[in-house]
C-alpha cells in the first residue's frame, strides 16, 4: 500500500468492465459448487434448523441464549432466505458467491481509496484466490462471506470520514460504526478492527493522535460486547463441561499459534495442497520449533521498522492487517472446530486481504515505474497469468463441495487420519445402503478417536441396519455414557427399541431426547408413535402436531396423526391429514392406502378406488 496519489483519469467503460470480471470470474471459480447440496453441519445450521421456520424463530435467534453462537444477523439472513427459498441449497450458494464478489469490489474501492495503482487487480486476486473457496462453497461459511462484505463497508466508510479531517462526528463516521455493528453480529472474527484502524492512523500520518484515540472508542466498544457475548456462547453453548477443548497452558497455546500463523502466510502466497480438514501438528512441538516462527516475524517487523519513514510503512500496515485479524484464531482462545483440527482455511478469509493488498500495491508500484508502453503492459500480464493460476486451481477445488461424498472422499484421500471425514464417509455410505462399508469407516473413526460419542452412535445405528440390535444398543449406550447430553443416542435407541417392539422404553428414550433438544421434529413424531403402540392416540396427538409445528412438510407425521385420527373415529381430520401428508410427498404409497380407507369409511367410494389404484401402484402394502 503506496502513499496516496492521486488517481488518473478512467474512462467512463473502464470500472463496469473491470467489476464485470470480477464477478465473472467469481462466477467460473465457483461454478462447480453451485448446484451442491447442504455440507457437514449445513443441516444443522439451516436445513434442519427450527429457527428459521416461523416468526418466533427469529425472535429467539435474537433474544435467546439457547443457540451455539450468538450471530443473529447472519441468521437473520438465512432466515430471510428460507422464507424465500426453502430447503433450496443452490440459492443460498449464489448469494454467498453475491457476497463474496461484493466483497472484492469493496477491496477494490478500499485499494483505490489508499492510492494504490490496478486495485481492482486486487479485487481479482481475492475473488479467485484458493483460500476463499471454503467461506464460499460452504453454505455454513455464509457469516464470513456477509461480515466480510459488511467490514469492508465499514473502512470505507471510515476512510470518507478520515478524508474530511472534521473534528465533529460525520454521517461517514456513524455509517461506519453502524456497519461494524452489523458484521460483529454477523461473525466476530472481525473484533480486530478497531486495531486496524489505529494501525492505519499511524500509516497515514506517522502517529496516532487523540482525534484517532477518540474515533476509535465506540468501536472497541462493540468489539468488548459483542467479542465477550461470543466467548460465553463459545463456552456455555458450543463447548459445554465435557466439550471443552483444552489447549494447554500459555506456552502450548503460543507455539500452536505460531506455527498457526506460519501454516496461513504460506496458504496466502502459495496455495497448493488445500483441504477441509488438516491434519493435526504436533502435541507438543520442540521449543526451537515452536519459538522460531515468532522469532522470524520479530526479525522481519524490527527491521520493517527500521524502514518505517519510507516502503517499510505501507509493508508494515498491510502485514498488520494480517496479523490483528488472524489472532483470534490462532489458538489462544478455544473454540468448539478445535475439537476437529487446530487450522482452516475459512479462519483466514478476512486476513488474507492483506497479503493480497501488499501484491496489489507491488505490482501497481512496478506499474507506476513504467517509462514505455512495454514496461507498463509487463505488470498487468504478470498479474493476469497469476490470476489465471489462482482460478484455476480454486475453480478445481470449489468441485469437492458440490457434495458430501465428494467432500469427505477428499479429505479421507488427503487426510486419513481425519476422524469426522471418516465418519462422514460412513454416513454417506449408511445412506446408500452399504452398510459393510460403512460400518469399516466408523470403526476407522473410532479407532482415530475413541471418545466420539456421535461416531459410536453411527456404528450403533449401522449395526441396526446390519440386523444386529443388541450390538446397536451397545453402541448406543456407550454414545451416551461419552456424553449424557448428546439426544441424537437416545434418539437413535428409541428409534431400535421402537423397531425391536418395545414401545414404552422407547418412549422413555424419546422423552429424554426431547428433554435435551425440544426442538427435534422426529424425536416427536416417534414419541407420538410410541405411545399410538401403547394404544393412547389422543396422547399421541399433541406430539404429532408439535413435530410437524416444527416441520411442516414432514409426511409421516401427517401420517401417523392422520392415523391416530381415524383410531379415535375423527374421519374428517383423519383425510385433512392424509391429504396434507400427499402434498408433501405425492408418491407416498401409505397415505393413499390410508387415505382410501378414510374415505370409504365416510362413503366417498368413487374417490377411495382412485386411492386404492393409486396405492397399489406405487407397491402399498395391504
Amino acid at each position: 500500500m503506496s502513499a496516496i496519489v492521486p488517481a488518473r483519469t478512467r474512462r467512463r467503460w473502464e470500472v463496469p468492465l473491470q467489476g464485470g470480471i470480477i464477478a465473472l470470474a467469481g462466477w467460473w471459480v465457483f461454478s462447480p459448487a453451485l448446484r451442491g447440496g447442504w455440507l457437514w453441519d449445513d443441516p444443522l445450521e439451516i436445513s434442519e434448523n427450527p429457527l428459521l421456520r416461523t416468526w418466533a424463530g427469529l425472535g429467539k435467534i435474537w433474544f435467546s441464549r439457547s443457540t451455539l453462537d450468538y450471530f443473529p444477523l447472519k441468521s437473520s439472513v438465512e432466515w430471510l432466505l428460507w422464507q424465500v427459498w426453502g430447503d433450496q441449497p443452490s440459492a443460498y450458494h449464489w448469494v454467498s458467491l453475491a457476497l463474496h464478489v461484493l466483497s472484492a469490489c469493496l477491496f477494490w474501492r478500499v485499494l483505490s481509496k489508499l492510492g494504490v495503482r490496478l486495485a481492482w487487480l486486487g479485487g481479482l486476486f481475492f475473488v479467485a484466490h484458493p483460500l476463499a473457496v471454503e467461506s464460499v462453497a460452504w453454505i455454513s461459511e455464509l457469516k464470513n462471506t456477509l461480515s466480510l462484505a459488511l467490514l469492508l463497508g465499514a473502512a470505507l466508510a471510515y476512510l470518507d470520514y478520515d478524508d474530511s479531517r472534521g473534528a465533529k462526528i460525520t454521517s461517514s463516521y456513524l455509517l461506519s460504526v453502524v456497519l461494524f455493528l452489523l458484521a460483529m453480529l454477523s461473525k466476530s472474527t472481525v473484533v480486530m478492527f478497531p486495531f486496524v484502524l489505529l494501525l492505519y492512523a499511524w500509516w497515514r500520518r506517522g502517529r496516532i493522535g487523540r482525534r484517532d484515540l477518540a474515533a476509535s472508542l465506540p468501536f472497541f466498544a462493540i468489539s468488548l460486547a459483542l467479542g465477550a457475548a461470543t466467548l460465553w456462547f463459545q463456552h456455555n453453548r458450543a463447548m459445554p463441561g465435557e466439550q471443552s477443548v483444552h489447549l494447554g497452558g500459555f506456552t502450548a497455546r503460543a507455539a500452536q499459534a505460531g506455527l498457526a500463523g506460519a501454516f496461513y502466510l504460506s496458504k496466502c502466497l502459495w496455495p497448493l495442497g488445500l483441504l477441509p480438514i488438516y491434519p493435526r501438528g504436533p502435541a507438543g512441538p520442540a521449543v526451537l520449533t515452536a519459538l522460531l516462527p515468532w522469532g522470524v516475524l520479530a526479525i522481519a517487523l524490527g527491521w520493517l521498522w527500521t524502514r518505517r519513514t519510507s516502503w517499510g510503512r505501507p509493508v508494515l500496515f498491510g502485514l498488520g492487517w494480517f496479523l490483528f485479524n488472524l489472532a483470534p484464531v490462532l489458538g489462544f482462545i478455544p473454540m468448539a472446530y478445535q475439537r476437529v483440527t487446530g487450522v482452516a482455511d475459512h479462519f483466514a478469509y478476512l486476513s488474507l486481504l492483506g497479503p493480497i493488498g501488499l501484491a496489489t500495491a507491488g505490482l501497481g508500484q512496478w506499474y507506476g515505474s513504467g517509462r514505455t508502453r512495454a514496461a507498463v503492459v509487463w505488470p498487468v500480464s504478470a498479474g493476469g497469468l497469476v490470476v489465471a493460476g489462482l482460478a484455476v486451481q480454486s475453480h478445481a477445488y470449489a468441485a469437492i463441495f458440490r457434495d458430501e461424498e465428494s467432500f469427505w472422499t477428499y479429505t479421507v484421500r488427503y487426510n486419513p487420519d481425519a476422524w469426522i471425514a471418516q465418519s462422514g464417509l460412513g454416513k454417506i455410505r449408511l445412506e446408500q445402503g452399504r452398510l459393510t462399508e460403512a460400518q469399516a469407516d466408523f470403526q476407522r473413526a473410532l479407532q482415530l478417536e475413541p471418545d466420539s460419542a456421535e461416531v459410536e452412535a453411527n456404528l450403533g445405528t449401522a449395526y441396526f441396519r446390519m440386523g444386529d440390535a443388541v450390538e446397536a444398543m451397545a453402541h448406543l449406550e456407550q454414545a451416551v455414557r461419552i456424553d449424557p447430553g448428546f439426544a441424537g443416542a437416545y434418539y437413535d435407541q428409541g428409534v431400535v427399541l421402537l423397531q425391536t417392539g418395545q414401545p414404552a422404553a422407547a418412549a422413555q428414550r424419546f422423552t429424554v431426547a426431547l428433554r435435551l433438544n425440544p426442538n427435534h421434529a422426529g424425536s416427536q413424531n416417534n414419541l407420538g408413535l410410541a405411545l399410538a403402540r401403547l394404544g393412547r392416540p389422543a396422547d399421541a396427538v399433541p406430539h404429532y402436531q408439535s413435530a410437524l409445528r416444527l416441520k411442516a412438510d414432514f409426511p409421516e407425521a401427517w401420517l401417523n396423526l392422520g392415523n391416530a385420527y381415524f383410531n379415535l373415529g375423527k374421519m374428517t381430520e383423519a383425510i385433512g391429514c392424509y391429504e396434507a401428508a400427499l402434498r408433501s410427498d405425492s408418491r407416498y404409497a401409505a397415505a393413499h392406502h390410508n387415505l382410501a380407507y378414510a374415505l370409504q369409511r365416510v362413503g366417498r367410494l368413487d374417490e377411495a378406488r382412485v386411492q386404492f389404484a393409486e396405492a397399489a401402484r406405487l407397491g402399498a402394502k395391504p
